[in-house]
């Protein structure tokens, strides 16, 4: 089951001039380097090539995340009348699914079973081909996405040769194999980037379905990654002295919404490392902003760039300033933060997390994200670096555990295993996805956000050290419940209890 043999294609349909693949009988478990020459044997140089441009993996192999597909799988649940379907080995459709039904996922998802039979003879894409024939009725779904997996990409199994439209259904298909695409944040990216070059492309040709609300009266300004809710409105508020408006989010929740986020006079990096959808932007003719207004500086430093890259008088650019300004440094005034903190996460908006926390006068020390360094994250990289942070992108678990070592922390913010070793440790710490990304991080709104639930952690150090006390001694030495030979405590323990009880009179010992 799911041996890594090659899909068998013409040498015409080869995006490569690569000998014929050899059949090698490998599987999911042979590990990344033999799973990636493979893929490489198999035709798939040019999508891995693009993947390393778009998302380099740093000095160290892989930040450890979750299977990176979950985020485009995640992209395309969160659309309507999107249709998703997954090509790979049974058991990672299985996580993948559980995963995304886990995180609120209401939807089915599709998946393409195969064996070593089909994958070797070509009959695995036959079958997938099959499913985006029944899935494209238009009455339910404006697009059908297929994700290949590990086997699959490795495999060559030609997604790029799938019809692009069935029924007037757009047919889309992704590689996110775990050997190319570094963390799920990036996979976001891949079916983010690859359905605004579809809808590019559609609207190069002529007129596109209108997005389902109604257009704003002024120019727009789409918005790049995922943020909380309240984020777009705060945005747009800030927009509005400037004679623009928020346009979509983009990964957006509906296919037309793709054609309002091309229609702008400017796009804006929200989440610095969307590469592939910056490039259907520039090819769009649009601006690309980065960083983003978080903060007094940081929204000073982003409305001067938003007006620069949309032609924006200065009076109008001072007027917005004045506006939002100083409600800002009152609402960072209002609420300060004392205390030395770390700060780690996977999501993509650690920088910006991390200039909130310095200018509501948090004393941190480092910055850490799985996400790699882009040209939209400079301005920001360099403002922490001059406030004496240290910033590590792709960083890996055992930087940012050696991060908690070195700094010793008031609070650490980060990851499942940092929260975890920072708790052990007697050390308040938060989940930086769930209790941090989750909330507006913009405007007025974000200046005081992160005040209330970071001092709270700070100041629950003195129950962190109470329950250290109580609990000392717990999951340690012969308490810890795995040993090979009986720990020498426990021995000294028995002796010092028969000698006790030897001791006591007879009478005092009672009956059983």
């Amino acid at each position: 089951m799911n041996d890594l043999a090659p899909y068998q294609i013409s040498t015409a349909e080869r995006d490569d001039n690569s000998p014929a693949p050899q059949e090698d009988g490998l599987g999911c478990h042979a590990g990344k380097e033999k799973m990636r020459a493979a893929a490489q044997a198999a035709g798939m140089s040019e999508t891995l090539g693009r993947y390393a441009q778009d998302y380099p993996q740093g000095p160290h192999d892989q930040p450890q995340s979750m299977c990176p597909a979950f985020g485009s799988l995640r992209v395309g649940l969160r659309m309507r009348r999107t249709a998703m379907v997954l090509s790979g080995s049974a058991c990672c459709v299985y996580g993948l699914t559980f995963t995304s039904h886990f995180y609120g996922a209401r939807r089915t998802v599709g998946y393409v079973p195969f064996s070593s039979e089909t994958l070797v003879t070509g009959k695995l894409f036959e079958d997938i081909r099959a499913a985006a024939h029944q899935l494209a009725d238009p009455e339910k779904y404006d697009a059908v996405v297929i994700i290949n997996l590990c086997v699959p990409t490795a495999s060559g199994v030609p997604l790029r040769l799938l019809p692009r439209e069935i029924n007037g259904v757009r047919i889309i298909g992704v590689d996110v194999p775990g050997f190319g695409v570094p963390t799920h944040a990036e996979a976001k990216d891949v079916l983010a980037g690859a359905m605004l070059r579809v809808a590019r492309l559609e609207a190069e040709q002529g007129p596109v379905q209108a997005p389902r609300g109604a257009r704003a009266g002024m120019p727009t300004i789409a918005l790049i990654g995922e943020m909380f809710p309240a984020d777009p409105m705060q945005i747009g508020a800030m927009l509005e002295p400037l004679g623009l408006a928020a346009g979509p989010v983009v990964p957006t929740r509906e296919w037309r919404e793709l054609y309002g986020a091309l229609d702008c006079a400017a796009a804006a990096a929200i989440h610095p490392f969307y590469a592939a959808c910056v490039r259907e932007f520039e090819a769009a003719g649009r601006n690309v902003v980065g960083s983003a207004p978080v903060g007094y500086q940081g929204t000073a430093a982003w409305l001067e760039n938003i007006g620069a890259a949309c032609n924006v008088g200065r009076d109008k650019i001072d007027a917005a300033k004045a506006r939002v300004l100083p409600a800002i440094k009152g609402a960072l005034a209002a609420t300060p933060i004392k205390g030395r903190i770390t700060l780690s996460g996977y999501e993509g908006s650690e920088l910006l997390v991390g200039r909130l926390l310095v200018e509501s006068g948090a004393d941190l020390r480092y910055v850490g994200t799985a996400c790699p360094r882009t040209r939209f994250s400079e301005a920001d990289r360099d403002w922490l670096e001059a406030k004496g942070v240290h910033v590590q992108f792709r960083a890996s678990l055992e930087q940012d555990l050696a991060a908690f070592d070195e700094f010793k922390p008031d609070l650490a913010i980060g990851t499942t295993p940092v929260v975890q070793k920072a708790k052990q440790n007697a050390t308040p710490a938060l989940y930086f996805t769930n209790l941090i990304s989750a909330r507006p991080l913009m405007g007025v709104a974000g200046a005081g956000s992160l005040a209330k639930v970071v001092n709270a952690a700070i100041g629950n150090r003195a129950r962190f050290d109470e329950m250290n006390d109580f609990f000392a001694g717990v999951g340690v030495g012969f308490a810890a419940g795995v040993w090979q030979d009986t720990p020498q405590d426990r021995v000294d323990f028995r002796k010092k209890q028969r000698a006790r009880m030897a001791r006591k009179p007879a009478e005092e010992m009672g009956s059983c």
